[in-house]
C-alpha cells in the first residue's frame, strides 16, 4: 500500500503543480479543467482513463460540456501519496496538449 505524502511533501510537490488544490485538510487535491469544448474535454478523460488504468489508481471526476472536476486521494491510504502526484502531473501533461485553457 502506498502511504501518504507528509505535510511537507505534500506542499513541495503541489508547489511543482499548476492550479491544484489541497482539499479536506490534505486528504486529497483537486483541480478544474476546462477546455474549448465536449470533445476536447471528452479527449482528455480518455488518455486520463488509459493512464490510470495502467497506475490501476482512478480518478474521482465528473464532466459538464468542456469542464472536468477532478479529486485525487488514495482512499485505501487515507490521503495523498505519490501515486496522486504522478497522475496529477500527467494530467497536466495530457490537458495541455488537448488544448485546456
Amino acid at each position: 500500500m502506498a502511504e501518504t505524502l507528509s505535510t511537507t511533501d505534500r506542499a513541495d510537490a503541489l508547489a511543482s503543480l499548476t492550479g491544484w488544490t489541497e482539499q479536506e485538510g490534505g486528504k486529497k487535491i483537486a483541480k478544474t479543467f476546462k477546455f474549448d469544448g465536449f470533445d476536447s474535454a471528452w479527449g482528455f478523460m480518455t488518455r486520463v482513463a488509459i493512464k490510470a488504468q495502467s497506475m490501476d489508481h482512478h480518478p474521482d471526476w465528473a464532466n459538464a460540456y468542456n469542464k472536468v472536476e477532478v479529486d485525487l486521494s488514495t482512499h485505501d491510504a487515507g490521503g495523498v501519496t505519490a501515486l496522486d502526484i504522478e497522475l496529477a502531473t500527467y494530467m497536466d501533461m495530457a490537458a495541455s496538449r488537448t488544448g485546456a485553457r
